[in-house]
């Protein structure tokens, strides 16, 4: 029997070139997956889908129920509770490969009343043999088993072009100061085979590329956390050699390129504010993950109805704007308010004589919902035109455009420890919360400003924690251990460039093309901006990024390799559909998905190899809007990757939950 993740030669059914890194993982599920149960000599036409806690994640964060029992599943079932006996029902096992797993399957279906009438089994990852032998030599499971396969998907697509590998204490476990680093070791392992599996899925095979272990000197003894980028790429090397010799049609040569970097080469990106419409919502609304709860207004005197909605992809208006900054995201859905009242009688009878520009955004919307022939598509329209009120009325009462010049400001080398002191001083209203980034902000650039008693009062002036002072400590050492010299390497990943060169660079970095000067907030950008820049034009240090797999001639001196339109060899030539981010958006009426998707299906461009990026340690919403970004201006799908993706208010959660106080030693080989 055979134990690959794709036995039969339908991966071209699910592999279609132009078909984006989400759906890709989504038609793996359904239809490798849950369709081929479908077939051979399964009578039901039912089943019963069998997962653990993180085969339902993982399907959770790529299928909705309904895509589910399209594919014949009535049931869903947790493989860890009592369930009910149907002995003339196929069942589905999604389950990872360990050894409590394979027990509470073989109790399923061993002895002369199995739960199921036949099992079709399919591991997360690779099993190991011992587990293999102890299913082959159960003779009353081998003849009810209609399938034994091995997914090799271990990963939760977040994003059309981001993933996490749910190591959600991944900061605490790797760079924690702990004496036995057997967590860290263990977190890694996982970590490396779950974004190996990436590359099972996509059937890419990367160049591996890391950013090196910071050699202070050749006397200093490099630490755990120097080489947590180092061990990443060794367990991904490690998996992709084994997918070379065992998945049919894994590629023989590299594909595409993987770059491996860690938390510590950015601190300011996880707590600095962001200002487009999809970090905001995440970052000042009570939002659970991307669920965001609303009241409804009632009809006829009715209460006003509490309702979930998920800001997610399928959502035309969200897709549109989310990249946005706030200010013109506000302006666009004021404007598109605007254009579904001039183009609709009925609005204009209920409107009236007065001028729509003389209106706000908030009085369009109550009388658009007046109009219960057109309530199903303004819904959308009227849902984010709230949101967007509710953020705003936020950053007027908590005074967020002062505190964001200034944090940009401190960035920037415009601003620093006197204007920080100013600040507190003058806006003793400051919240807490605002008062903390701000210092982390400060001491990930200036860590050498917070050794002895100028830090401690710095913090004592804004009145923080001691839980807060933990964090604003456990973030300087994420880069190392603070001195003078050292400073700007710790902030700024590493980069080898002194305090001027950083400012005139990040200077000039806002007039990039196309960015409406309007937006000041908008400077900032997240470090991998600037590394997937050189990555794509070859011109990332090799020294500081080294790769596992020494590139041939034919990949990086070939013309195509740097070139604003690349043109790659046959085996890495893709078509995709343009990300509806990268068009031109023609959106008239903000509520049909054919204003944001038009022509979708036959707009298609020749991109270049993909290009991967992971963040062990944490990813954030600039960096996942970074590469939306740069997959316009490239040609080229970079995808983002991370343990998890965090939130200001969950990273500096983490940090508080770190116990670290000062960098301990490690002689670890690898």
């Amino acid at each position: 029997m055979s134990m690959s993740d794709s036995d039969s030669s339908s991966s071209s059914s699910y592999a279609a070139d132009h078909k984006s890194f989400k759906q890709i993982t989504r038609e793996r599920l359904l239809h490798e997956m849950l369709r081929s149960a479908k077939t051979g000599d399964s009578k039901s036409t039912w089943k019963v889908l069998i997962m653990d806690k993180l085969t339902v994640k993982i399907m959770s964060h790529s299928c909705k129920m309904a895509d589910i029992t399209d594919e014949g599943v009535s049931l869903v079932e947790d493989i860890y509770k009592r369930r009910q006996p149907l002995p003339t029902m196929d069942a589905i096992y999604f389950i990872q490969p360990t050894k409590e797993n394979v027990i509470m399957f073989l109790s399923d279906m061993s002895g002369k009343t199995p739960l199921y009438r036949k099992a079709f089994v399919f591991f997360s990852s690779t099993i190991p043999r011992e587990l293999v032998m102890e299913i082959k030599k159960d003779t009353r499971v081998l003849p009810r088993l209609g399938a034994l396969k091995e997914m090799n998907l271990e990963y939760f697509p977040i994003d059309s072009q981001g993933f996490m590998t749910n190591n959600e204490r991944a900061l605490e476990e790797l760079f924690g100061d702990e004496e036995n680093n057997r967590k860290g070791v263990a977190c890694l392992n996982v970590m490396a085979l779950r974004l190996a599996t990436v590359f099972a899925s996509l059937r890419e095979f990367p160049f591996v590329r890391f950013r090196a272990a910071k050699t202070l000197d050749p006397m200093t003894m490099t630490t755990f956390r120097d080489l947590i980028p180092t061990k990443v790429a060794a367990g991904v090397w490690d998996c992709l050699m084994k997918y070379k010799k065992t998945i049919p049609n894994f590629p023989q040569t590299e594909t595409c390129e993987l770059l491996i970097l860690d938390r510590s080469l950015d601190q300011i990106a996880p707590v600095i504010h962001e200002w487009t419409y999809d970090a905001m919502c995440h970052d000042l609304l009570n939002m659970e993950g991307n669920k965001y709860v609303h009241e409804v207004p009632g009809k006829d005197g009715v209460p006003p109805e509490r309702k979930e909605v998920l800001l997610e992809d399928h959502d035309p208006v969200w897709l549109e704007l989310r990249h946005a900054h706030i200010a013109d995201a506000s302006e666009k859905l004021h404007e598109k308010m605007t254009n579904f009242i001039s183009r609709n009688k009925a609005a204009q009878i209920q409107h009236g004589s007065r001028d729509s520009k003389e209106m706000s955004t908030r009085d369009l919307q109550k009388m658009v919902q007046a109009l219960p022939q057109y309530s199903e598509q303004i819904d959308k329209l009227s849902l984010h035109v709230e949101i967007a009120g509710k953020i705003n009325s936020i950053i007027r009462e908590t005074g967020l455009r002062e505190l964001g010049q200034l944090e940009q400001d401190i960035v920037f080398g415009d601003a620093g420890m006197k204007d920080v002191i100013k600040f507190f001083t003058t806006k003793e209203d400051a919240t807490r919360e605002n008062k903390l980034r701000l210092i982390m902000i400060l001491a990930a650039v200036y860590p050498e400003k917070f050794e002895g008693e100028k830090g401690r009062n710095l913090m004592r002036v804004a009145r923080l924690t001691d839980d807060d002072i933990t964090a604003v400590n456990n973030l300087r050492m994420l880069g190392g251990q603070p001195d003078t010299k050292k400073s700007l390497t710790a902030a700024f990943g590493g980069l080898k460039f002194d305090i001027h060169k950083v400012q005139k660079k990040c200077a000039a970095r806002k007039d990039r093309a196309g960015e409406d000067e309007t937006w000041q907030l908008s400077r900032f950008y997240p470090i991998i901006e600037e590394l997937i820049e050189k990555l794509a034009k070859n011109d990332l240090s090799k020294e500081d990024y080294p790769c596992l797999n020494d590139p041939s001639p034919t990949f990086h001196g070939s013309p195509f390799a740097g070139a604003a339109n690349p043109v790659p060899p046959p085996q890495s030539m893709r078509s995709r559909r343009t990300p509806t981010w990268a068009r031109p958006r023609g959106s008239d009426d903000g509520y049909s998905s054919d204003s944001v998707l038009r022509h979708a299906s036959s707009d298609f461009k020749k991109m270049g190899r993909r290009i991967f990026v992971f963040i062990v340690g944490g990813a954030t919403r600039s960096e996942l809007r970074a590469c939306h970004k740069l997959t316009g201006k490239l040609k080229r799908e970079i995808i983002l990757g991370s343990s998890s993706l965090d939130d200001p208010a969950q990273f500096i959660t983490k940090l508080k939950m770190m116990t670290t106080h000062e960098l301990s030693l490690d002689d670890i080989q690898i």
